[in-house]
């Protein structure tokens, strides 16, 4: 008879799974499957340019000995003196939040929509404060997917964003403005990113629509659970984020001095060296949990309920001890993690029965979260 691993004590064939996960987000090379809602499309065509430039010159490099020796030299000094920095900079969450688009408005603003009482007069000015934000709102309400919404007369472009909210509606702005937020704090920019950032939103996608099943399940709080599930990934878009600007920089000034040098090897030796995604995932691994409350309060946020939950699953020991928020963020992470590692042939039958035995999966919630699509967040 099977030994029940429900609740207890994390087992290291647990931790080991959902590291596996971990490493097939960002340092795994498979193309993730099309979502709606891209982060940064059109940076596919870079991030293919420059894969095949950084092949073409790895060959080149493969057919000369000495070039291969200076090309690992360079990338050795280069990639230590990036982590180097990063580990200056993740230990210390204000740092890490300087480097961030993450602000007290956009929590205060997430903390407001999953309010009992949504007060549109008082989400309005916080909007306003948001460029980004208001931006996309306009966008939406003047979208052929959300015009037909509006009165059959007005075919005028919205733009006042009194209007824009109240077209809207709360039910709305409770779904599109935390996917606004998650995107706006997703690694974006750096074309050698394009994928991770891809595997990224795709899992928080996944773990959304798994959070909007178990609550419609149990009849729990969905703007809630919903914006949790999303704002989930909080620690690891700040490590992912913050680890590639600094490379960005780093790699960008070498390239510069090499190509003023005029060494070519130099040049390829520096234009061949790769984001260090295996360093940036064990990173992500140490910081990601902890910056996922650390950085909510070091905002001022300790007694939020997004702060509260993150805490509690980062901090507990057991799965039986978690708050009850967090037990159904973790059960919705959970199918999020089984469901991404099974679809790249990542987990064993045997390996998802003890992932669902561990958080307590009950056969009525699987039975209802497969049956879930998820291709697609519905918004509106």
């Amino acid at each position: 008879m099977a030994i029940s691993v429900a609740g207890g004590v994390k087992p290291g064939k647990i931790v080991e799974l959902e590291h596996r996960l971990q490493h097939l987000l960002i340092v795994g090379k498979s193309k993730p499957t099309a979502m709606a809602g891209e982060i940064d499309a059109e940076l596919e065509d870079s991030a293919n340019k420059l894969e095949i430039e950084r092949e073409a010159i790895r060959a080149r490099i493969d057919k000369q000995n000495r070039a291969q020796a200076l090309y690992k030299a360079v990338s050795t000094q280069l990639i230590t003196s990036v982590n180097q920095t990063i580990e200056h900079q993740l230990a210390s969450t204000e740092l890490v939040l300087e480097h961030s688009s993450l602000d007290d408005k956009q929590v205060l603003l997430l903390e407001m929509l999953y309010c009992k009482q949504v007060d549109l007069v008082k989400i309005r000015p916080l909007v306003m404060a948001l460029p980004w934000l208001q931006r996309d709102l306009i966008n939406m309400i003047n979208s052929p997917t959300f015009r037909h919404r509006r009165p059959k007369s007005s075919e005028i472009q919205v733009t006042d964003i009194k209007l824009v909210l109240n077209y809207i509606g709360i039910e709305n702005l409770q779904a599109l403005i935390p996917y606004f937020c998650l995107r706006n704090l997703m690694p974006t920019g750096q074309p050698q990113l394009l994928w991770v950032t891809r595997k990224l939103w795709r899992y928080s996608i996944i773990s959304a629509i798994a959070a909007q099943a178990l609550v419609a399940l149990h009849g729990k709080d969905r703007a809630f659970f919903y914006s949790c599930s999303l704002m989930n990934q909080l620690g690891n878009s700040c490590v992912i984020s913050n680890c590639a600007k600094l490379f960005d920089s780093t790699w960008g000034t070498w390239l510069r001095e090499a190509s003023a040098s005029r060494d070519k090897a130099l040049y390829d030796a520096v234009m061949a060296t790769e984001f260090p995604a295996l360093d940036v995932y064990q990173q992500a691994l140490k910081h990601s949990g902890l910056l996922n409350w650390q950085l909510l309060e070091q905002l001022d946020f300790e007694q939020s309920r997004l702060t509260q939950t993150f805490k509690s699953v980062n901090t507990s020991l057991k799965y039986a001890d978690l708050n009850d928020d967090a037990k159904l963020l973790e059960r919705a992470n959970c199918f999020a993690k089984v469901y991404l590692l099974q679809e790249s042939g990542n987990i064993t039958a045997a390996e998802r029965r003890v992932m669902y035995d561990y958080y307590e999966l009950s056969e009525q919630e699987l039975i209802r979260l497969n049956a879930q699509n998820y291709r697609k967040l519905s918004l509106i």
